[in-house]
């Protein structure tokens, strides 16, 4: 028997929402998270990281990373963090903080 809930595998690939739902254009949801890194691959990490669309670092202190994440939704970003806990020399990425925005509250066009 299978629970009614969302499957494992659902919620690590960040595939909550149906399939039927739509991405709502007039919002963008923003993240921060911690990267832990190993300290002798810091700067391997920092230059993958820093080319990711969407990714800002804003803090970086021996072995922890502190980046802003913002997607389209909050499986997007679910799915780019458990995508950079796979990167050779990354021990962990742990979402901190979500929230969704309105665009329109921030001054952009919808």
């Amino acid at each position: 028997m299978h629970p009614a809930g969302p499957s494992r595998r659902a919620i690590l690939k960040g595939k909550l929402a149906s399939r039927q739902a739509s991405v709502d254009v007039h919002s963008i949801h923003v993240s921060s998270a911690i990267v832990s890194v190993l300290p002798h691959r810091r700067q391997e990490v920092l230059e993958r990281l820093s080319r990711l669309p969407g990714v800002e670092i804003h803090h970086v202190e021996s072995f922890k990373i502190v980046a802003v994440i913002e997607a389209d939704d909050g499986g997007a970003i679910g799915s780019r963090l458990a995508e950079i806990a796979t990167w050779t020399g990354v021990i962990s990425a742990n979402m901190v903080f979500e929230q969704a925005v309105q665009l329109s509250d921030i001054g952009e066009p919808t």
